[in-house]
């Protein structure tokens, strides 16, 4: 993602507060209250939960939905243990594997992104990862604990070739031999309109197996608010298909919260998400958005084991994620 934009608490003006009707009865029920942190800065990648509070899908289904932003010092899985949240998007379901094992008891209920779109970014002219190999690689630090150690394994990259990425695109815009991080729908877009020509390849698209955008709670919160869970899960992954029909709701509550995001930058990352099937694709297409399959996550889990990422002995596969909220669903695209 691009260089931090001006970061801002949660807008309690995003918060739809309004009655849902009790079945069978003609008095109104209060909306449950409903916090929910995203992973950085309000964007198009964060469509579906801002759609979701701006039409009225929340509401519908019974919740008062509150979206916190997240940022680079942000670290909302402290915040969510410490009772300030009660779900967070996790950047990928390998992350909240990770978690866990630090002892947090995190689970991933939801997975709104089929595809990662973390790709590596390289000047016109290298076709693939593997031309990679003589270049400088620019990354940062959590790439270590995640797909840095893939495309190690995968297509022989070293330690030696690594860099810190800081979000910032000018040292690969200023040497051609450069290759960085980005996200699929944020990078390469500055990267085009600073006029240099660039390519980003997709992890996901050569067998990076980790979802991404979920939606993980504590243990706690899906045991003690199962129904609360459930219908965050429903309402987000319509919110996701709705955004997806008509974006304009929701822009206007991601521009609200974040001031500096315009709407060339929300089009082209629409465009993007669209395009490459981040959130209808693979499973999701007939299983629906945000659905999470055992064998997906085993694959994340194998990876994480093999590159000595998660220890098999402090956390199983069956404790990292539930499907018991989504397999059932069916929000197909």
């Amino acid at each position: 993602m691009l260089s931090p934009f001006h970061f801002r608490p949660a807008l309690r003006g995003l918060t739809l507060v309004a009655g849902a009707a009790l079945a069978g009865h003609a008095q109104a029920q209060a909306p449950e209250a409903f916090t929910y942190i995203t992973n950085w800065y309000a964007q198009a990648e964060h469509g579906g939960y801002y759609q979701a509070v701006a039409t009225g899908i929340y509401k519908k289904h019974g919740l008062d939905v509150t979206i916190r932003m997240g940022g680079p010092q942000v670290n909302t899985y402290q915040i969510m243990a410490a009772g300030q949240a009660d779900c967070v998007m996790g950047s990928s379901d390998l992350q909240a594997m990770q978690v866990r094992e630090s002892g947090i008891p995190v689970v991933t209920v939801a997975a709104l992104f089929q595809k990662d779109p973390q790709v590596l970014i390289a000047h016109d002219g290298v076709k693939g990862f593997e031309d990679m190999k003589d270049k400088t690689i620019l990354i940062s630090s959590l790439a270590h604990r995640g797909y840095w150690p893939w495309l190690k394994a995968k297509y022989g990259f070293t330690d030696a070739q690594a860099r810190p990425y800081t979000f910032n695109i000018q040292p690969f815009l200023a040497d051609k031999s450069v290759v960085q991080q980005g996200y699929l729908t944020s990078e390469p877009f500055a990267i085009q309109n600073a006029g240099v020509k660039a390519r980003a390849f997709m992890f996901s698209d050569f067998g990076f197996p980790a979802y991404a955008n979920t939606v993980t709670c504590m243990d706690k919160t899906v045991k003690e608010r199962t129904k609360a869970v459930a219908a965050f899960v429903r309402a987000s992954a319509e919110g996701w298909k709705s955004y997806f029909e008509n974006p304009a709701p929701a822009n206007a509550l991601i521009k609200q919260a974040n001031p500096n995001m315009k709407d060339e930058q929300l089009a082209y990352s629409l465009a993007k998400l669209k395009e490459m099937g981040i959130v209808t694709s693979g499973d999701a297409s007939r299983l629906g958005i945000g659905i999470i399959t055992d064998a997906r996550s085993k694959a994340t889990y194998d990876f994480a084991v093999s590159a000595k990422l998660v220890d098999p002995g402090k956390v199983k596969v069956t404790d990292t994620y539930s499907t018991e909220f989504i397999r059932d669903l069916k929000v197909l695209p």
